[in-house]
């Protein structure tokens, strides 16, 4: 089973390099665009997908983590190396991307944080303890 794990994760890759393939032809940027994020949201929605419908077994789960955890950096420092070069390459292009998922990261984030106010967490008891001699620790 943790080898439905491993495959779901492939799937989910090579979905992403498509489509950020795709998105880097459309954008005229000789390079993938946003693939690897594109293939961890899919993994994320796949998965939660699954869970909720009891199609996501415990050892299937397992391979999803196990190579979740090794994949991310590795291809992250990998993307990171390309869309170095890319930036560097492209000029006003990567200028305008940066400033715009700056932007949308902030206006987003401000929304979250004004979307619901939660209760506070309520205040932990500070318990004493005694010991052997007599004097409480906190």
């Amino acid at each position: 089973m943790i080898i439905y794990g491993v495959g779901l994760l492939a799937l989910c890759t090579l979905v992403g390099v498509i489509i950020g393939d795709a998105l880097g032809v459309l954008l005229g940027v000789p390079s993938n665009v946003g693939g690897v994020g594109i293939a961890m949201i899919l993994l994320i929605c796949i998965r939660l997908w699954m869970d909720k419908r009891g199609l996501m077994h415990v050892d299937t789960e397992k391979g999803v983590v196990f190579w979740g955890m090794m994949y991310i950096p590795v291809v992250v420092a990998m993307a990171a190396q390309q869309n170095v070069v890319s930036a560097i390459t492209s000029g006003h292009m990567a200028v305008l991307a940066a400033i715009f998922s700056v932007a949308v990261c902030t206006v987003t984030i401000a929304a979250l944080s004004r979307y619901k106010k939660g209760t506070p967490l309520p205040k932990e008891e500070i318990s004493t303890l005694t010991s052997v001699g007599g004097k409480a620790h906190g």
